[in-house]
C-alpha cells in the first residue's frame, strides 16, 4: 500500500509547468569578459635544505638545450607567470640550492662570472634552512634547461 502511495505522489510531482526563476538575473546584469591575469609574488629560494652538515646548496648546475648563445630565464618564482628577474648564459655553472614540489623548477645561486665562486657564500654549511641573502643573483630556473654537475 505504502508503494502505491509512493508512486501516486511521484507521478503527481512530475505534473505541472516548470517554473522559471529569472529574479537574479533581471537584478543583476552579468558581464562576460576575460578572466584576469594571475599575479604571482616572489618565492625566495631557500638554502641549508639538508642541514647544518652539509653545504648550504647541495649541488652544482650547468645550462642544457640551450643554443650558442641563448640565455635560461631566471623568475622570482617557480612559475612560468612569474617576473623575470634575470638570466644565465648558457654554459654557466650555478649553485643549486632546493627545488619546487612539483620538480619543473630549481631554485638556483649564480655569480656574474658564470663560475661557482665562493664569494656567494653557499659553498660550505649554513646553521638553518633561511632564504637566501647574499651577494650573488637568485632565483628559479626551468629544470628542463639544468644539467646537474659535480660540484
Amino acid at each position: 500500500m505504502r508503494r502505491l502511495i509512493l508512486l501516486a505522489l511521484a507521478g503527481l510531482a512530475g505534473c505541472g509547468e516548470p517554473v522559471q526563476d529569472n529574479h537574479f538575473a533581471e537584478s543583476i546584469e552579468l558581464e562576460r569578459s576575460e578572466p584576469a591575469p594571475v599575479t604571482v609574488g616572489s618565492v625566495p629560494v631557500r638554502i641549508g635544505e639538508l642541514g647544518a652538515s652539509f653545504n648550504a646548496c647541495n649541488a652544482a648546475g650547468t645550462t642544457r638545450n640551450l643554443a650558442e648563445g641563448g640565455r635560461l630565464p631566471v623568475r622570482a618564482a617557480p612559475f612560468d607567470a612569474a617576473e623575470e628577474t634575470g638570466a644565465i648564459a648558457a654554459g654557466t655553472r650555478f649553485f643549486v640550492c632546493t627545488r619546487s614540489h612539483d620538480q619543473d623548477w630549481m631554485g638556483v645561486v649564480f655569480h656574474e662570472g658564470g663560475t661557482l665562486d665562493p664569494s656567494c657564500g653557499v659553498a660550505g654549511p649554513v646553521t638553518v634552512r633561511q632564504p637566501y641573502e647574499g651577494p650573488c643573483g637568485s632565483g628559479w630556473v626551468s629544470s628542463a634547461f639544468v644539467k646537474l654537475v659535480a660540484n
